[in-house]
């Protein structure tokens, strides 16, 4: 009885798991080509119009005459089913933008799974050169083999009918040697892997535990972010495993509910003695991401003191320097392993997880400018196409990795023509694009405004008034003091981010009812993932008791760093704060306006106000005097704040 309940309970979960797979696991996709027959080929063609694409796949993987398809979306929806994969003999290639080519894996792969029992490629030598005898024929080896429809026993090709353990065989056409394996390679071991795998392109599509990969492009069973089309560069070819996300090793999503993604077992490349250095690294400055950075930094922006990558204390992490070998984790000095902003390390400070390293000087290479624009760049016609970052720009008008808000199609006088940088909005930091980078919207171009320029500012004034802003409460608490210098009080634009256990990690201020501001420093990178982090506001503690009635914790949604001077990050907040008394947005001047010497300047968040201060964790205020040396970072900050918050208004629809 109980034999007969686990064999239907182990049905039931192979029926729910082969309920998840698609049947264009089977094929092998070729973007905007087209398998065309030749003309005395060309009746061979099934024509079938209106297939839904798996609807398509599903009818040729069930008929043993299709080997490929043609999936055509204009002028209408077509599938055309057809007997050949590409060989050379019977249909060619060609390149159609409305089509997409599908190909049946074990038609095409150089390499097998398993036993290799489905392969079906064309290899007729065995491994030690023997031609291979027809299977069709008895001489000069007679056997019990006969060619069907189904079993694949075509020609002389090598086959595994028998399911032999040493893979594909074939009778050999020398007398003395009835028959010899042919040495076709399994997936795992045709394409070896380096470092972590982030350029293997083999074609391993089931993971360690032999569970089948999922499609990158498709989002069933599993749900996932990496889509082929807004990662073009990490090659997410069907359902292929691959390093997206700088894992410890090729990885894929699964075609197993339970099982969301599973590493794949790839051999690794015999290793090769380190003769020199990669041309491409540096050790004074860094390139593009600082991947290749090698140089001896071990201290954030912040000055302090990085944990050495081979330690798990005071912070736990995966990047173990034998397991990233060609990343450089060496000592405690700033890297880039995960494909971040910039360099960065895990702190010395158990508070403080991870920093970047941003005062790494950037290779002037890398960021001089190729040209040059008058006032703010709105009538720049110049032709370069990179970011300030060595990014390369998407095209205005197409909608991958990015889908554009600005367009030839809304701003037709902003001569939006190929990917040049332009600046159709006005914005005040000059030309920008839309980057080719999934995970960069826009960034700013490698243009530096034309020597002579001068930006307009506004002159120092009797006096600003801010009227729609939150003001000050000061809260005397005996002996609560937690800013240097500073008295405790509630500043409702005050801000406490969250980490995923609800802790208080860093500060920030509410710049509008959906928008929080914060530095760099906070964060890992640019990209870090956001779910489960929030911002608190409304309270005078960092810790604060259940049921205070003004409190707000809100979700955070989206990052978004400003540019690479500022150190500022944009924090959006997934629905708008409800302003009262303890809740809202920070005071800021106009736009240019210059902070006179002497003025007092305001500090507000968590923190010591005297070298030993309290436990206890209100937030406070301080009035330093703004001096000339402070001047510069002063104005720097506010203006950089306001054009910041109107650039991110056009692009990002604030």
């Amino acid at each position: 009885m109980k034999a007969i309940i686990s064999c239907v309970l182990l049905a039931f979960w192979r029926g729910l798991v082969s309920g998840s797979r698609s049947p264009l696991n089977d094929f092998q996709r070729s973007e905007g080509r087209e398998l065309v027959p030749t003309s005395w080929n060309s009746a061979r063609v099934l024509i079938l119009p209106g297939l839904t694409l798996e609807d398509c796949a599903r009818r040729c993987s069930h008929t043993l005459d299709c080997r490929a398809f043609n999936y055509e979306t204009r002028r209408s929806i077509t599938c055309k089913q057809l007997p050949w994969v590409e060989d050379g003999s019977n249909a060619e290639v060609k390149r159609n933008v409305n089509c997409d080519l599908y190909e049946k894996k074990v038609y095409v792969r150089k390499c097998i799974v398993g036993k290799g029992e489905d392969y079906r490629g064309k290899v007729f030598t065995t491994k030690n050169g023997h031609t291979c005898q027809q299977w069709w024929s008895k001489f000069p080896h007679d056997h019990r083999w006969t060619p069907t429809a189904t079993n694949g026993l075509e020609l002389n090709y090598c086959r595994n009918p028998d399911r032999d353990r040493i893979g594909p065989w074939c009778y050999t056409n020398d007398p003395e040697r009835r028959y010899e394996s042919c040495n076709i390679p399994h997936c795992k071991d045709e394409v070896c892997i380096t470092c972590n795998g982030e350029d293997y392109r083999g074609q391993v599509d089931h993971t360690v535990s032999g569970r089948e990969c999922q499609r990158w492009d498709q989002q069933y069973p599993q749900q996932h972010i990496y889509q082929p089309e807004k990662y073009p560069d990490k090659s997410l070819d069907d359902n292929y495993c691959r390093n997206p996300d700088s894992s410890p090793v090729p990885w894929c999503y699964t075609t197993d509910p339970d099982m969301e993604r599973e590493s794949c077992q790839i051999s690794k490349c015999p290793a090769v003695p380190k003769r020199h250095l990669r041309s491409s690294y540096t050790t004074n400055c860094f390139r593009g991401r600082g991947e290749d950075y090698r140089g001896k930094v071990n201290e954030t922006t912040g000055g302090i003191a990085c944990q050495r990558w081979d330690a798990q204390y005071p912070h736990e992490h995966p990047f173990y320097p034998n397991t990233y070998e060609c990343k450089g984790l060496e000592e405690n000095y700033c890297r880039n392993p995960d494909g971040s902003e910039a360099p960065w390390c895990f702190t010395s400070v158990p508070e403080m997880r991870t920093a970047l390293c941003l005062h790494i000087k950037r290779c002037a290479d890398d960021i001089e400018a190729e040209d040059c624009y008058h006032e703010n760049g709105k009538n720049y016609k110049g032709v370069v196409r990179k970011t300030r970052k060595g990014v390369i720009c998407q095209k205005w008008s197409v909608n991958i990795p990015h889908k554009t808000k600005i367009n030839p199609g809304t701003h037709p006088e902003g001569n939006l023509t190929e990917n040049y940088c332009r600046n159709p909005d006005g914005d005040q930091h000059g030309p920008w694009c839309y980057t080719t980078d999934p995970k960069t919207e826009f960034d700013y171009c490698a243009i530096k405004q034309c020597a002579g320029e001068k930006v307009s500012i506004i002159e120092p004034a009797e006096k600003v008034e801010f009227n729609e802003c939150g003001k000050r409460d000061d809260r005397f608490v005996k002996s609560i003091l937690r800013i240097v210098g500073g008295r405790p009080g509630n500043s409702p634009w005050t801000v406490s981010l969250r980490d995923r256990k609800g802790n208080h990690f860093c500060g920030g201020s509410l710049v509008s009812s959906k928008w929080v501001i914060s530095t760099k420093q906070c964060f890992s990178s640019c990209y870090v993932d956001l779910p489960g982090y929030s911002a608190m506001m409304g309270t005078l503690f960092r810790n604060p008791s259940e049921g205070e009635p003004d409190r707000q914790t809100i979700p955070l949604t989206k990052i978004v760093c400003g540019p690479s001077e500022s150190q500022l990050v944009m924090l959006q907040l997934e629905y708008s704060a409800q302003f009262n008394e303890r809740v809202s947005q920070i005071c800021l001047p106009p736009e240019r306006y210059i902070v006179q010497n002497g003025t007092y300047c305001e500090i507000a968040g968590w923190g010591e106000t005297q070298d030993a201060g309290s436990s206890l964790d209100h937030p406070a205020g301080g009035e330093p005097s703004c001096n000339a040396g402070d001047l510069k970072r002063v104005v720097n900050f506010e203006a950089l704040l306001q054009m910041t918050l109107y650039s991110m208004w056009l692009k990002y629809q604030l």
